[in-house]
């Protein structure tokens, strides 16, 4: 108990006193956490509509590989990052190895399934007739697709969140492939890490609470605006 009012304490004062290191720490964490969800929403949801709307051989097979991909290990996730993008990989001569760049691409390969699955779980819950109510009114193509789009917005809305909430804890694939290096892919789950091998159990616990504090926020902002999708 004293141990976590020990935390408390220097995350506030951390907070308080305007520690630059720290905010760095934060503010790295929002880019890289927000470009890698940004990232999955955009790979992700054009996936959605191929699989939850297409009608072709292979349909449910693609939908259980997105189903088996919420559980993906992030450790997996950066380690075939890592192999792609090492000095003597395929794509080592693009020199994002150990960059925020790097920690990007292996959280959106974490979270794309996550907005895959939810999106498409939310489309096909929709009731059949929908769609043929849809098309009876002579809706073409890109018409069905945004009024299909408009009538499970909700659940596109949930797959976003789905996807930044897995990955704003994320530690190994973001060590794995950022490299944890201070100034540069440094974020709050992986300054924790050498903070307890140190024995710095306070400062380890205090960067928890911020990354708690930090979570609170960005979902009480993703829960106002899931609000406001409802009431449409």
């Amino acid at each position: 108990m004293d141990l976590l009012l020990d935390a408390l304490r220097e995350a506030m004062r951390l907070l308080r006193t305007g520690d630059g290191e720290v905010y760095s720490i934060t503010l790295r964490t929002a880019l890289i956490t927000g470009a890698s969800t940004l990232v999955a929403a955009l790979v992700g949801l054009p996936l959605w509509l191929g699989i939850a709307l297409g009608r072709f051989p292979g349909q449910r097979v693609l939908l259980a590989i997105a189903n088996a991909g919420t559980g993906f290990p992030p450790v997996v996730a950066g380690l075939l990052v890592a192999v792609l993008l090492w000095r003597s990989g395929p794509l080592g001569a693009l020199g994002l190895i150990y960059t925020p760049w790097a920690m990007v691409i292996a959280q959106a390969l974490i979270a794309t399934p996550l907005v895959v699955s939810f999106a498409a779980a939310g489309v096909m819950a929709l009731p059949p007739a929908l769609h043929f109510q849809i098309r009876a009114m002579g809706a073409d193509r890109m018409q069905y697709l945004w009024l299909v789009a408009r009538e499970a917005r909700l659940a596109l809305f949930v797959a976003v969140m789905a996807g930044f909430g897995g990955v704003v804890s994320e530690v190994g694939a973001a060590m794995m492939v950022g490299g944890n290096l201070a100034g540069e892919t440094r974020v709050l789950t992986t300054a924790a890490v050498p903070e307890v091998n140190r024995g710095n159990f306070g400062t380890a616990l205090a960067l928890g609470l911020i990354l708690l504090i930090f979570v609170v926020m960005v979902s009480a902002m993703l829960t106002t605006g899931q609000a406001r999708v409802q009431r449409r």
